[in-house]
């Protein structure tokens, strides 16, 4: 499926998950989709595991707290009405915190084995129980109702997620408890847990760049999370350029044989021609756009055929800020992986 056939329906996912090896701004494109679904009125939860506080950087405010904070308002519908997005920092430490006080009642006597460094210890020696704490979060947030005392709803949560090569491992928290945890309240919070992550309610989506590493894991981690029986969502291909070249002028320019006295005169009318050596780079950033371009199209046709909804965001010429993601969040709502 590409980018220019239909998009699923995406409305009745709760969670959306999004993933990707590192260095393709899965980071980027997990707020933009925040942003994006935060419209008509909806509110939405974006959180973060890793400990970066790479929302607080993009959003340009304050480190954020273990505490949902919000951050920024969604984009306007047709109508005019816009949601917002408030933000989450997700770290192992406080979850298990929290969890010793709503399982245990462990208020003070809590607090009192993190001055031990209890809590490092348990978090860091089982890598399982760290992310059951970190998805229990996680579901908490999806499944919370209006009856939730004091709690604020969500319309929908982006979990900016673990890269690719760590994904199935870190949503699979039941499987990978199974060495720890046989029973007791752990065991039955990974169990509910999965019943969400297997769900209708969830898809994983996968960024990746138009390069060869990227879309292989991006390959072998669909794999992965079907053989999971894990729901796979789609595809976004991050940092797509223009194409300002035809195909017959990408062909010239990658043998060499671009009409040279076309581009002098080119050059002459905006008064560059005089400029030494300066037709020979535009001849070298000429044949290398072409091989580049080469290259993409060649990983474009694997990742189509990997079977997933691909949708399609842009190389900003002036990096992402806070408007350039807006700009991405108003591209994928226009191809429907917000809704």
């Amino acid at each position: 499926m590409t980018a220019d056939s239909p998009s699923p329906d995406w409305s009745q996912v709760d969670l959306h998950v999004v993933t990707g090896k590192g260095g393709t701004g899965k980071s980027t494109v997990a707020a933009a989709l925040a942003l994006a679904l935060a419209s008509a009125g909806r509110h939405v939860l974006l959180c973060e595991v890793e400990g970066r506080q790479g929302i607080a950087r993009m959003f340009d405010v304050d480190p954020l707290p273990y505490a949902e904070t919000r951050v920024a308002r969604g984009l306007a519908d047709e109508r005019g009405r816009a949601g917002s997005v408030s933000a989450l920092h997700i770290d192992p430490e406080s979850a298990l915190m929290e969890y010793l006080a709503m399982y245990y009642k462990l208020g003070r006597a809590g607090r009192a084995l993190d001055r031990f460094g209890v809590i490092e210890f348990a978090t860091t020696i089982a890598p399982g129980v760290r992310d059951v704490l970190l998805t229990g979060k996680v579901y908490e947030a999806v499944q919370r109702n209006s009856r939730s005392k004091g709690a604020v709803t969500y319309d929908a949560v982006v979990l900016d997620a673990p890269p690719t090569g760590r994904i199935t491992q870190f949503l699979n928290v039941n499987g990978e408890l199974a060495g720890l945890a046989k029973v007791g309240p752990i065991k039955s919070q990974a169990d509910t847990v999965m019943t969400l992550f297997r769900s209708p309610r969830t898809a994983v989506h996968l960024v990746t760049l138009l390069e060869e590493m990227p879309v292989q894991e991006t390959a072998d981690g669909i794999a992965d999370l079907q053989a999971a029986d894990l729901p796979v969502g789609g595809i976004v291909v991050n940092l797509v350029r223009s194409r300002d070249l035809d195909g017959e002028a990408l062909d010239a320019a990658s043998r060499g044989t671009l009409d040279t006295e076309q581009i002098r005169a080119d050059l002459a009318e905006v008064d560059l021609d005089d400029q030494p050596g300066l037709l020979d780079e535009l001849l070298v950033e000429a044949r290398e756009h072409a091989e580049r371009r080469a290259l993409e199209e060649s990983q474009r046709e694997i990742v189509d055929a990997l079977g997933r909804p691909t949708y399609r965001l842009p190389l900003l010429a002036g990096g992402v800020d806070l408007g350039g993601l807006y700009e991405l969040a108003e591209s994928l709502k226009e191809q429907g992986l917000a809704r």
